[in-house]
């Protein structure tokens, strides 16, 4: 725990650490964005499937 907690003041002190928090707030961003836009493009297919079986004979 004690390693923990100075890691995290040496990021704190450090522009490295700041610089770092910022890449993460903006790799999950861009993480909910992909899985948005997977979970509507899958929506999207799933129904353009069942227009087709359903104008298949």
């Amino acid at each position: 725990m004690k390693k923990l907690m100075t890691m995290t003041r040496q990021f704190r002190d450090d522009e490295n650490g700041a610089a770092m928090v910022e890449y993460t707030v903006l790799l999950g961003i861009i993480t909910v964005a992909v899985i948005a836009t997977v979970a509507l493009v899958g929506t999207w297919v799933g129904t353009q499937w069942t227009t087709l079986n359903a104008a298949l004979p």
